[in-house]
């Protein structure tokens, strides 16, 4: 069991909220809390400003012009493309992500734009909820809930995500909701959850998503205990894949966890809950995550960039094939103790190749974190314990899933939890100039 904690300037826990089955998140503000699970429940980023910790954008007048390089999937089966880009200045860190892209990326070709997503935005804006049959509700949070919805005509499933504007303001997350949107719009890859629209009327942010109907691989990794080593590695094989895509358009998602892993009806994995997602060209300084997934370097405050989800990825492989994270206690300073001190307990029946590559994802030293070197994410690719991957493959959904989620059709909810219905539109109206932030959403 695990606990969200929430930190005021001088890193002083002020609350701490249990809730069984399943882990916290922490972040940079004394404003709330909140626990944090999957794109069904809407999640919460306390991050600060750039003035608090020092993060500015290196937009200067000596800053080379970005040069923009856009690589798109070639389909030959008809199924959607998915495109990847990246800018180039003279920050290094784009620099660097620039050359792991066009090193790392298999099956793609130069190309003049990037493939438009499945973003639909010439819906009458009117009709948007009038045309969707409320289902039920899937997941919920501080400020919101996501319920399945049906549309009338097209007969499709959708996962609509309801922000409460009111809500939003109070917690002063107007500008990573809408951080989310842009993000979610801009994306287009086979493991990363789909936009199709937002919305916002007096009281509500609306965000339709695709309906992922398989459930959380947090479930089934409870069920089971742990996975085998051919499971994990699966599961991996994509997360590798969709970071690669993020890491190449200099975003990094900072929030790897089963609870945020989607099984799609074939048992393809999605990831979602993008709260925590942000562009970054060099390194940003906010304080945000779940305890048990954090880096070091998010945690001594030194800046971070994509090397955290490459630790983040080692401590999921673990937790895998473990059951558990390999730095757990009750007490979030306890958990942060542990990483920094770089011990790790390890099971014996946890494969001694996959040891391997979870060492060299969890080092302290992000400079030779795999992943983060020379070669980029091909040392990832290339390690042994991902020798019989075909990674030209993974993408386009080859590999047979190890797990396939027992539903009957697409809007089958059955694998997720049964909320309370009552009372979530009773909320306030909000004047008109408090929804100017949201005159674009």
């Amino acid at each position: 069991m695990s606990k969200s904690v929430l930190f005021s300037k001088d890193t002083s826990p002020i609350k701490a909220i249990k809730k069984p089955g399943l882990k916290a998140t922490v972040s940079s503000s004394s404003m709330g809390s909140s626990t944090h699970s999957s794109l069904y429940t809407p999640t919460l980023d306390y991050s600060s400003s750039y003035s608090n910790f020092g993060e500015s954008p290196k937009n200067s007048s000596s800053s080379m012009k970005l040069n923009q390089i856009s690589y798109q999937a070639q389909t030959s089966n008809g199924s959607p493309s998915f495109y990847a880009s990246i800018s180039a200045s003279n920050s290094t860190g784009a620099a660097s992500s620039l050359l792991n892209c066009t090193t790392s990326m298999t099956h793609f070709t130069l190309s003049d734009s990037p493939t438009l997503v499945n973003y639909d935005e010439k819906e009458n804006a009117k009709n948007r909820l009038e045309n969707l049959e409320f289902k039920t509700t899937v997941g919920t949070g501080t400020f919101g809930r996501v319920i399945c919805v049906k549309h009338k005509e097209k007969k499709d499933y959708y996962a609509l995500k309801i922000m409460s504007i009111a809500e939003v303001l109070r917690l002063k997350q107007t500008e990573h909701v809408k951080n989310e949107k842009e993000i979610l719009k801009l994306v287009n890859h086979p493991f990363i959850i789909k936009l199709h629209w937002t919305y916002h009327n007096e009281k509500f942010l609306y965000m339709l998503c695709e309906f992922v109907c398989g459930g959380e691989l947090f479930s089934y990794l409870r069920n089971s205990v742990k996975f085998s080593n051919d499971t994990a590695n699966f599961y991996a094989a994509e997360i590798v894949c969709a970071l690669e895509y993020l890491h190449s358009l200099s975003i990094i998602y900072r929030d790897l966890k089963p609870e945020n892993l989607l099984l799609d009806r074939e048992g393809h994995i999605r990831i979602c809950d993008f709260g925590f997602a942000k562009k970054v060209y060099d390194r940003t300084w906010t304080l945000c995550g779940t305890p048990e997934y954090l880096a070091p370097e998010i945690i001594q405050g030194k800046g971070h960039h994509k090397a955290v989800d490459w630790w983040a990825l080692g401590i999921l492989i673990y937790e895998m094939l473990a059951g558990y994270p390999p730095f757990y206690d009750e007490m979030p300073f306890q958990i942060y103790q542990k990483i920094l001190s770089g011990k790790i307990e390890w099971p014996k029946y946890i494969d001694l190749i996959a040891k391997d590559l979870i060492k060299k994802l969890l080092v302290s030293d992000r400079t030779k974190r795999l992943g983060t070197m020379k070669n980029g994410v091909e040392d990832i690719k290339s390690h042994k314990w991902f020798r019989a991957v075909d990674w030209e493959a993974v993408p386009y959904k080859k590999l047979a899933p190890p797990i396939i989620p027992k539903v009957v059709h697409d809007g089958d909810t059955s694998r997720f939890d049964r909320y309370d219905e009552d009372g979530w539109k009773d909320v306030p109206i909000v004047s008109a100039k408090n929804l100017e932030p949201f005159e674009n959403f």
